[in-house]
């Protein structure tokens, strides 16, 4: 069985999917380690409470991001795990580090890249009119949030929508892929060709998403494929 260390800097809630994924047996992996830069992060206690090892190392005790980045990979090598994944990890990581992981080291953002990279996803979605909104898990490079995708899902932007709102209805579907994209990964199906993620397994293209969609109308049509 391949295991993974999770990554954290707060409450932890992509992490708690994939916790909830491992014990249902849907996620057939172990959970080696989970690791955070803050004492204080309430994911802790979440993985404590499930029976994962927890650890931290405190990124305000180093001189550079550096010095930190080559701290964290040796206590995350302790575990020798076979994916790295980010819950809510939020520090730019080195490119060191980056490539020391590279091609198991996976992270999950709250906007259909590559559009909204960085902050405040929800709320420049807004401010953009767009009319479909999502997450996105993808593999880390060193560029910010522009590493090559594994799996997106995409959610209607309503009228009258705030941050929250956009938020919760967004979060709902990173709890569904995040446990689904380690999933792929663990069990071999990805291929990274030419830069582009290519999974092992039958698509299909059946579906799409319409929005804005009226009420009692249906908001998935099918596809071209």
């Amino acid at each position: 069985m391949k295991s993974i260390v999770i990554l954290l800097s707060g409450r932890g809630s992509n992490m708690a999917s994939l916790l909830k994924a491992v014990a249902d047996g849907s996620l057939p992996v172990r959970v080696a380690a989970v690791i955070s830069n803050r004492p204080e992060a309430p994911g802790l206690a979440t993985a404590a409470a499930a029976g994962v090892t927890t650890q931290v190392l405190d990124h305000q005790g180093f001189a550079s991001r550096e010095d930190y980045d080559t701290a964290l990979a040796a206590l995350i090598d302790t575990f020798s795990p076979d994916v790295v994944v980010l819950a809510g990890f939020m520090r730019i990581l080195s490119a060191a580090f980056v490539q020391h992981y590279a091609g198991r080291l996976i992270n999950i953002h709250p906007s259909l890249l590559p559009s909204f990279t960085g902050l405040h996803t929800h709320r420049r979605a807004l401010e953009a009119g767009v009319r479909v909104h999502g997450c996105t898990v993808h593999f880390v490079t060193p560029e910010l949030d522009q590493g090559p995708i594994i799996v997106q899902a995409a959610v209607p932007v309503l009228d009258g929508d705030d941050e929250a709102r956009l938020a919760a209805r967004v979060l709902v579907q990173e709890h569904r892929i995040y446990p689904l994209a380690v999933r792929w990964l663990a069990e071999g199906r990805l291929r990274l060709v030419k830069g582009r993620v290519v999974l092992d397994a039958p698509q299909s293209g059946a579906a799409a998403l319409l929005s804005p969609c009226l009420a009692g109308e249906r908001g998935w049509g099918r596809g071209a494929g």
